[in-house]
């Protein structure tokens, strides 16, 4: 979390709500070369899911350890699944 009185980093994140003067509901997961590699904007009605976003932070992690893909649904107790593009589309 941080604050942004100015706006400087909801405008440079895209997350500036413009006609509300006040950034979207967003999470930026940012890794250590400074490469955005997960952005999620939720609506004002819908709050931010704390377990979703350690998910996705863990599933990046480990694709990157193992070099496999995350399922939809993966827990860090799972395997991940191989990159391929032969099975799109058929499971």
């Amino acid at each position: 979390m941080v604050s942004d009185r100015n706006h400087q980093i909801s405008k440079a994140y895209r997350v500036l709500n413009e006609q509300a003067g006040a950034t979207f509901r967003a999470t930026v997961i940012i890794d250590p070369d400074g490469i955005i590699t997960s952005k999620m904007l939720y609506p004002n009605e819908v709050g931010r899911n704390a377990f979703e976003i350690l998910r996705v932070l863990e599933g990046i992690q480990y694709a990157r350890k193992t070099g496999t893909g995350v399922s939809a649904n993966w827990l860090p107790t799972q395997s991940g699944i191989q990159k391929n593009p032969q099975f799109i589309g058929k499971i």
